[in-house]
């Protein structure tokens, strides 16, 4: 699960740490108060929308050399002047893809005296299993380049999670960050506080880019995104409460009410797969056969008939999907049910696009005679490799 910045820093300032005072604008209404609410002279507004690269973002109703997302304003008017004028745009991205994000909430920022940029961020490190931190001097730009053009500016220091944050491993990240003075006095206590806000609010990733050196000597956390396990949320209701369900994928959050896994892709070839290693199989056989799938969808071992009508009414929900393809294989989960659940959904919603199902395991005769008995037009497929020529053949034409 993702929030916007400002609620970010708001956890992070919970925690004690310092961050610059800032209002958050949800409406129209909002700026006034906001901008009265600062010292200014110098405002930062910033669009809040779940995607990086907000700074050199373009929005589509205005003109193509207007400013970005993200806007440094030297009076209180020129500061409710850029307010206005983004709120509720479509701010496009990188991580956008162009159809860009509508801008539904604002940050208005007290200005900072930047002397450094620095890069900061503690995520799961899955090859070594531990909690990591990752720190460069080359704060405020895209870490991907800074890791494809400079490798060498990035490190890497994995935390001992037995241990904890160690007085040595504060003192690689001020070497990493080549913090001397007052900066690395406050690396001191930072960092250790950043390790502890990760762990206890069970995020997945904490980004500070960027983290900044202002010209007094002091270190300042400008940015924050954060991700939290959504698995753990059961523990942080508070934190769940923070969810933005407009930057998120309507099919997803339908999904998440039936507990099933599934994630929007780009494709046009929708699967329903039980289980994560299968259906990570049938998507990369899919590409073999030279189109792209529509979704990742796992629904789970113990699906029920209710459930896998709901799974296939997302699937069809999604206007890029040109073909369906059902792959099951039964053990825990009955081809049965499914073969119920798929016949249930296609009378409540109707089918407009090819469908194959391929069927194996538990219960698999009397699924294949539910589908073969029910009028559907349904292309059976004796095996995974069968049903992906016959997914992709129907979807080409």
């Amino acid at each position: 699960m993702n929030i916007h910045e400002y609620q970010a820093k708001k956890l992070l300032a919970s925690f004690d740490v310092q961050v610059s005072k800032g209002e958050p604008v949800l409406s129209l209404t909002d700026i006034d108060k906001a901008i009265a609410a600062l010292p200014g002279p110098v405002y930062v507004v910033k669009s809040q929308i779940h995607a990086g690269g907000r700074g050199k973002g373009k929005f589509t109703e205005l003109a193509a050399d207007a400013k970005g997302g993200v806007r440094v304003s030297f009076s209180a008017e020129e500061a409710k002047a850029n307010a206005e004028e983004m709120f509720g745009k479509t701010l496009v991205t990188q991580q956008t893809g162009p159809a860009g994000k509508q801008v539904n909430r604002l940050y208005i920022e007290d200005g900072a005296d930047i002397d450094t940029e620095l890069y900061l961020s503690i995520l799961v490190d899955r090859e070594t299993s531990q909690f990591s931190f990752v720190a460069s001097t080359e704060g405020g730009m895209d870490i991907e380049a800074v890791a494809h053009d400079t490798p060498e500016k990035i490190h890497t220091i994995g935390i001992d999670s037995l241990k904890g944050i160690t007085d040595d491993d504060v003192a690689k990240l001020n070497g990493a960050f080549e913090l001397t003075g007052q900066a690395a006095e406050d690396g001191k206590t930072l960092f250790p506080i950043l390790y502890k806000a990760f762990v206890e609010s069970d995020m997945a990733l904490l980004e500070v880019n960027p983290l900044v050196v202002l010209k007094d000597g002091h270190l300042r956390v400008l940015d924050a995104k954060v991700s939290f396990d959504g698995n753990a949320m059961f523990r942080h209701p508070d934190i769940a409460e923070l969810r933005d369900e407009s930057e998120e994928d309507a099919k997803e959050i339908e999904a998440s009410k039936y507990d099933l896994a599934y994630i929007a892709l780009d494709g046009d070839i929708g699967c329903m797969v039980n289980g994560a290693g299968l259906a990570m199989a049938t998507m990369d056989i899919i590409k073999l056969y030279g189109a792209e799938p529509a979704n990742f969808l796992d629904v789970g071992g113990g699906a029920t008939t209710e459930k896998v009508t709901a799974a296939f009414k997302i699937i069809t929900s999604d206007p890029n999907v040109k073909g369906i393809l059902v792959n099951i294989f039964g053990g825990i989960m009955r081809c049965d049910v499914i073969a119920e659940g798929v016949v249930q959904a296609v009378k409540e919603v109707g089918l407009d696009v090819p469908l194959v199902v391929r069927l194996e395991g538990t219960k698999v005769n009397e699924g294949k005679d539910i589908i073969n008995n029910s009028g559907l037009n349904v292309i059976a497929a004796d095996d995974l490799d069968d049903a992906a020529q016959k997914i992709v053949k129907a979807v080409k034409g």
